[in-house]
């Protein structure tokens, strides 16, 4: 049993070394971010949206001047939506008047991201930084509207971000344009477009 016991912990010892080595090549982070966001100025429709993004950093590379980061960030969107122009809905649709009458209500949406980001960082001083992220992820909402089926998307995501770090902690801002759509693959694909802004604390692992 001992023997067991002692073959058990050199190979926790061999695991955890490999990480920590890992780690020490490519630091990784872990952060939780905050956004909210409006629709992009249109007449058809209404869309409001708040939402939870935790933040997983796995550096990539790091030169004398850019730092090259991927980022994984599961979400969760709260929306609210509702069509004005009725007219968007068109008589050729199958039961236009009652898609009609019941897209033109306001609707709560939920949408349940898994964003993978590819983050390039500019540093400025010891500890402000600039940076620019693009992301892209499979995306499931609950909702059916008159602009995006319910059931499979994408969220894309395009960010300019502003980072301080002070006694270890990074403190971002990071205003952002997303679209989501389902890339044809659903009858629904017009998307949303939404202008947000994010806010977030990360500390290194």
């Amino acid at each position: 049993m001992y023997q067991k016991l002692r073959f058990l912990v050199c190979g926790l010892l061999v695991v955890s070394g490999s990480f920590a080595q890992q780690v020490k090549k490519h630091p990784m982070a872990v952060g939780l971010h905050f956004g909210f966001g409006d629709e992009i100025r249109n007449t058809d429709y209404t869309y409001t949206n708040h939402y939870i993004k935790p933040q997983l950093y796995w550096q990539l590379k790091k030169s004398n001047h850019f730092t090259y980061q991927i980022l994984l960030q599961p979400e969760i969107n709260f929306a609210t939506h509702q069509l004005i122009n009725l007219y968007f809905v068109t008589p050729e649709e199958p039961d236009y008047e009652a898609k009609r009458a019941r897209y033109t209500k306001l609707k709560d949406i939920r949408e349940y991201v898994l964003n993978v980001g590819f983050l390039v960082r500019r540093p400025i001083t010891e500890k402000f930084s600039i940076y620019v992220l693009g992301s892209v992820g499979p995306m499931i909402t609950d909702t059916e509207t008159e602009r995006l089926s319910r059931g499979f998307a994408f969220s894309d995501v395009l960010s300019l971000g502003f980072s301080y770090r002070v006694n270890g902690v990074t403190i971002d801002l990071r205003p952002n344009l997303r679209h989501t759509s389902n890339a044809g693959l659903q009858s629904s694909n017009a998307g949303f477009n939404t202008a947000n802004l994010e806010f977030g604390l990360s500390i290194p692992l």
